[in-house]
């Protein structure tokens, strides 16, 4: 079919956006229900301490105080699960400590929740939970990965010897030795990715309301309200899912940290039922530094053996992540993921990795933006570019010589995955075209000549996503003529609905803004997947874009009995049908009216993805250094992307840039600190910095599709794809103009002015 006005490829606005910028919006912090109390966390303040509370009548007592619960008012409830546990290499699972809606007597964390305070009004709340009596016994903690992996160090739970949560190898160990012990040559490097706290826009909230029918209605920010549901029914209070519903309006920014079960859920719904009335509650913005999972923080060594050319011809990798105080939802899948991927983009005959997952204490660890690629993606593009300097090759065409060629798709990696497609060498050709990288010389020296050291990075790309299970699409024909969506996804800013939208305009040939998207409700659908892993799009996009041709060809059949011809003879134009060469022609409405479509306006569809895509690409980065300062900035930014292909260039490129803004945000600006105690030191936006527009470069960006061969509609998937390309595109930029300058071969992540200076004056 030709690609109709609306339809896939094209650029139609975003038809939520209305809505938004004229302040309509309705997000889960601006819901309400009448007579609700609200809830307040008593939060520990130390990491690692046994406790106790007393003075919790004194508490009770207090004028508007409805509640205060403690470890013993939910102890029946059961914990919060890690629905994605790894085995160790002997095929074991390892022992799983248990995530307590409240602890008993023992905090691993600072701020864990130590109580739920329900009162009338915030300010009551706040003033009970200052009359509980706290009192900590200290014990040692383990604020990082060497410190919980050193010898005789004090183990964050008695059931994990030596802080180790997993242990597993991925790959053909005893090959990838054997082929390092005749190597002509090995090279080495340690990477840290640093711990990042996802600051989305809108902080965490529910609203749970208690129904004269005993079932609950709750509204929360999330992304997917049937993961909400089934593990709150399932694993926490053991109740038939079908008795809570799920709501979640619209969501101010998510990155993967909203996917997941949180303590002030469970006791939310809890206090709810308990007290026979609504409770809200909602993370204040200091709160949520203690109160969400947070993301990355892995230490990775890798060695490669080189023939005496430079091919790669084995890799190996340890890499440890460290997972917090507790297993979260899917924390020790996150490592896992990214080790299926650290081969990159290379044709690495012989890999294994080491993946252990380590308790601290720290705040939980899972999946944000990327979950794992990035990790992946910044330890071999960091690494590759660190061996072209310890052999003295241009990083080009060390590169180039060890791609995966094209002619070798499909490619099975030692990881286990199989790539489809993918022209590695063409767009990264592409890429350093268009910014100019022969050219670089020049302006480096006009930098220097001005006081700046300059240097110039790039990033070879790729990562699997839009894979797992499929997710159900429910497209409608209404008897005005419009048409509506239903699916179990869940937009936290993406542009679903313009998206969805265009996929059911492709068939229908009616504007966008005549289709309604409705997600973020369980009573709309009765399984969803939800968002996350850029999956959205590729698996829910063709579910939608299966159902609306089937709905499609309903209509053109119930068309041809009202026109009395054959559906061949039919087309569908500007939301009616005709009969092709003549003026005879019958409307939507006019088609939804007749009694012959009672049945057949309703269409359903799903896909479930073969293989995972595996979207790629090219990002270069140029920056420039103040030598006497230390001040960074990027000055020149290039993208070219395999994303398959393109359903909107627009949302493409909001998704694209802001990825890659969070991914030069984590290698120049965010900062977590943590004392050997285990206190946050970056706990706040005074401490914590997060980018700002002056921060931000001009990006260029334009695509180099091959059609996803293992997707009906092309598409690999994008939602997270900048940011697995931009923190090593820039800090080998980085390492670039320190190596230029002082012969400084690696830096860590972030980079900021103080930190560069130190390198720069102490670098010999």
């Amino acid at each position: 079919m030709q690609h109709r006005k609306f339809g896939m490829g094209q650029a139609p606005a975003r038809v939520e956006d209305a809505r938004f910028i004229t302040g309509q919006g309705n997000f889960a912090t601006d819901a309400r229900a009448k007579g609700q109390a609200v809830g307040f966390v008593l939060r520990a303040t130390h990491a690692s301490a046994e406790f106790t509370l007393s003075q919790l009548e004194r508490a009770r007592a207090l004028p508007g105080v409805l509640a205060v619960y403690t470890h013993a008012d939910v102890a029946h409830l059961g914990a919060l699960p890690c629905q994605a546990p790894i085995k160790n290499s002997d095929g074991t699972f390892p022992p799983m400590p248990l995530y307590p809606v409240l602890p008993e007597r023992r905090v691993r964390h600072i701020g864990e929740a130590l109580a739920f305070i329900v009162a009338e009004t915030l300010e009551q709340a706040k003033d009970a939970a200052e009359a509980i009596d706290v009192r900590y016994k200290s014990l040692p903690a383990v604020a990082s990965i060497a410190a919980a992996r050193a010898s005789g160090a004090p183990l964050v739970h008695d059931e994990a010897p030596g802080n180790v949560a997993v242990d597993h190898i991925l790959g053909d160990k005893a090959r990838t030795d054997a082929v390092f012990e005749t190597a002509a040559r090995v090279v080495s490097l340690e990477v840290e990715n640093p711990r990042i706290i996802a600051n989305y826009l809108e902080p965490r909230s529910i609203l749970a309301v208690p129904e004269a029918d005993g079932k609950l209605t709750l509204t929360l920010g999330s992304q997917g309200v049937h993961s909400i549901r089934n593990t709150l029914a399932k694993f926490i209070f053991r109740r038939d899912p079908a008795s809570i519903r799920v709501i979640t309006p619209d969501v101010g920014g998510g990155f993967g940290t909203k996917t997941f079960m949180y303590r002030e859920y469970p006791m939310a719904v809890f206090a709810a039922e308990a007290l026979g009335r609504p409770v809200f509650w909602a993370s204040e913005r200091m709160e949520h530094f203690v109160a969400c999972a947070h993301g990355r923080d892995n230490l990775t060594k890798l060695e490669m053996a080189l023939d005496e050319k430079g091919r790669f011809l084995a890799l190996r990798i340890g890499l440890d992540a460290n997972l917090g105080a507790y297993l979260s939802q899917y924390g020790p899948y996150i490592p896992w993921i990214g080790s299926t991927m650290m081969t990159g983009v290379y044709d690495i005959p012989a890999a294994y990795t080491r993946v252990r997952g380590i308790y601290s204490n720290n705040v939980p660890f899972d999946a944000y933006r990327g979950a794992g690629r990035p990790e992946a993606s910044y330890a071999i593009e960091r690494f590759v570019d660190f061996i072209a300097d310890e052999i003295g090759m241009d990083r080009l065409k060390l590169r180039k010589l060890n791609f995966i060629k094209p002619r070798k798709m499909p490619y099975k990696t030692p990881g286990g995955r199989t790539y489809d497609t993918g022209d590695f060498a063409g767009h990264m050709a592409r890429a350093c075209e268009i910014a100019d990288w022969k050219g670089f010389e020049k302006r480096a020296k006009v930098a220097k000549k001005a006081g700046k050291l300059r240097g110039i990075g790039l990033a070879v790309y790729i990562e699997a996503c839009g894979g797992g299970s499929p997710e159900p699409a429910y497209v409608d024909l209404h008897k005005d003529g419009t048409a509506s969506v239903r699916i179990g996804t869940q937009s936290n800013g993406q542009g679903h609905a313009t998206a969805y939208a265009q996929l059911v305009a492709e068939h229908l040939d009616i504007p966008v803004e005549k289709i309604a998207v409705l997600q973020g409700d369980t009573n709309f659908t009765p399984t969803g997947g939800g968002t996350g892993g850029s999956r959205s799009i590729p698996v829910g996009g063709a579910g939608v874009d299966a159902a609306a041709r089937q709905l499609a060809e309903n209509i053109k059949g119930i068309a041809a009995e009202v026109l009395e011809a054959s559906p061949a003879d039919l087309e569908i134009a500007n939301g009616r049908v005709s009969i092709i060469g003549t003026d005879r022609s019958v409307s939507f409405a006019e088609v939804a009216a007749d009694p012959r479509a009672e049945g057949k306006l309703s269409t359903t569809a799903s896909f479930r993805p073969p293989e995972p895509t595996y979207p790629n690409g090219t990002h270069v980065a140029e920056v420039e250094i103040d030598r006497d300062t230390g001040e960074a900035r990027v000055v020149n930014y290039v993208i070219v992307d395999d994303v398959g292909a393109t359903l909107n260039p627009t949302l493409l490129f909001g998704q694209i840039v802001g990825g890659a803004v969070q991914g030069l945000s984590q290698a120049m600006i965010e900062r977590f600190a943590i004392d050997e105690r285990g206190q946050i030191i970056t706990a706040s936006f005074l401490d914590y910095a997060m980018p700002r527009a002056d921060d931000v470069p001009s990006f260029t960006f334009e695509t180099a599709n091959i059609p996803c061969a293992t997707n009906p509609l092309g598409i690999k998937g994008a939602g997270e794809a900048g940011t697995i390309g931009a923190a090593p595109a820039v800090m080998n930029a980085m390492v670039d103009a320190l190596r230029r300058a002082k012969g400084l071969r690696h830096i860590d992540m972030p980079v900021w002015p103080e930190k560069i200076w130190q390198a720069l004056a102490t670098a010999s």
